[in-house]
């Protein structure tokens, strides 16, 4: 097996698979919208063809200002929020060592990836800055506009200590920048200082930009092969193309079975992993899913749960809570590290029937009894299984994801690259903080208070 699978007989139960098969000529036509730019949102359908128009040369220049942030840096901080931060997360926590940021500095190949503008915690701000101040430390600031609250916050803070502490020469060193091409708060102020740039490209949404430099820079800073990622993510994009029947297109089948499981009333998709390293990858999807199909008052609610450790709190009501879900569960079939359980001659524990084998046997007896279990209790269960845990699979799976929920989206009939509904807080937050130009909007809603 040499890319991911997807595996849908335990949706049989619930889902005839000549129901499934009603849905393919729709399946088939929706993909052809992406490639042809028929429907809705097609002006943001840049990452269609994103891995195959990656070319030597845009890897390098990435590689190189990588390799400038790494040299230089013990820590460097990715300045974003959303779709500007999630998928260069998602990734860097899939293929990490998990306490990776606990090793000492002399013996760390890589600096450490903090996150910062993803919320507006001043106590997180504080620490996140104190922890710095003895560090030698960069900074990624990914923004389109420069003006978004979160990060636009956070980098000015940063902006201010980094100058502070190796001057405003050094610190120009240290600053990438990743924003928009000719516009914008960010683009003005890396031109003005003189910022290393990089182009996000105007016709690729947040969400779908782990695969631009939104996603790459920060991910090769990590130390991790882009280019391997991306190497992934092209097989994929060739093998979900618009010539592909139905019978053999995985983003395909994934969203046909979304969309008649959303009919029959299964409203809610949870993602499962067994793996703690995926857990950031399951925040990505839930951003992807969530902001393209929650509108129109339609969409299914994307939520994940991180299994073993959700059992004991979430389990009860998976197995027997309402029956408006269903599940899609991330496997990985072969484990990176290996651990075998030992003898102990008192067995207090009584784990001696374990003896000799790996961890991992005994997490995939979890899962799939898991599953079973959920099965007899009416969950539809999707398996996606990936061979194991690299840059080539995760590349994989992360354009498995945005083809399917771009299919997903105009089966279900909406615009799956609009985000309106995300400017109503926005809104709100500027007339309480009394923005200039909310003037009005500060006396409405101070009227309701």
């Amino acid at each position: 097996m040499d890319h991911i699978q997807l595996q849908i007989k335990d949706v049989s139960k619930f889902l005839p698979e000549e129901e499934i098969l009603k849905q393919a000529a729709k399946a088939v036509a929706c993909n052809q919208a992406l490639h042809d730019g028929s429907r809705a949102g097609n002006d943001f359908l840049g990452w269609v063809g994103l891995p195959s128009s990656i070319t030597d040369e845009d890897l390098r220049e990435i590689e190189d200002a990588a390799t400038e942030l790494r040299v230089r840096c013990e820590a460097v901080v990715v300045v974003g929020i959303g779709g500007s931060y999630l998928g260069a997360r998602a990734v860097i926590d899939a293929l990490s060592d998990s306490f990776d940021w606990l090793q000492e500095s002399s013996k760390r190949k890589n600096p450490v990836i903090l996150y910062a503008g993803n919320n507006i915690s001043e106590d997180y701000l504080y620490e996140l800055m104190s922890y710095l101040e003895n560090k030698q430390f960069g900074l990624i600031n990914i923004s389109k506009s420069g003006t978004t609250t979160e990060p636009a916050l956070a980098f000015r803070l940063l902006k201010d200590q980094l100058e502070s502490k190796v001057g405003k020469e050094e610190a120009r060193q240290r600053i990438v920048a990743v924003t928009d091409a000719t516009r914008g708060a960010l683009r003005t102020l890396a031109g003005t200082e003189g910022y290393k740039t990089f182009i996000i490209p105007d016709n690729v949404g947040g969400r779908y930009s782990v695969l631009t430099p939104v996603g790459l820079l920060p991910i090769a800073v990590a130390g991790i092969n882009i280019r391997k990622l991306v190497e992934g993510a092209l097989e994929i994009e060739k093998a979900a193309a618009a010539s592909t029947a139905f019978d053999y297109n995985l983003p395909a089948i994934y969203a046909a079975i979304r969309n008649e499981l959303y009919k029959r009333g299964k409203k809610i998709e949870i993602l499962v992993n067994y793996h703690p390293k995926l857990h950031f990858l399951a925040e990505w999807w839930k951003q992807l899913f969530g902001e393209s199909e929650g509108k129109e008052n339609l969409g299914i609610f994307p939520a994940a749960v991180d299994f073993t450790t959700d059992l004991h709190s979430m389990g009860q009501w998976i197995q027997e809570g309402e029956r408006t879900i269903f599940e899609t569960v991330l496997s990985i079939r072969k484990p990176n590290k290996k651990v075998e359980i030992p003898h102990d001659d008192r067995d207090l524990d009584g784990l001696n029937y374990l003896e000799g084998k790996r961890v991992d046997e005994v997490n995939k007896m979890a899962e799939l009894g898991t599953r079973i279990a959920h099965v007899d209790g009416d969950v539809p269960n999707l398996l996606i299984e990936l061979p194991e845990l690299n840059e080539k699979y995760i590349g994989q799976l992360i354009y498995f994801f945005e083809k399917a929920c771009g299919i997903s989206g105009y089966m279900l009939g909406i615009n799956p690259f609009d985000q309106p509904g995300v400017e109503a807080y926005k809104k709100n937050m500027f007339a309480l903080l009394e923005k200039p130009g909310y003037e009005e909007a500060t006396r409405a809603i101070k009227a309701r208070l």
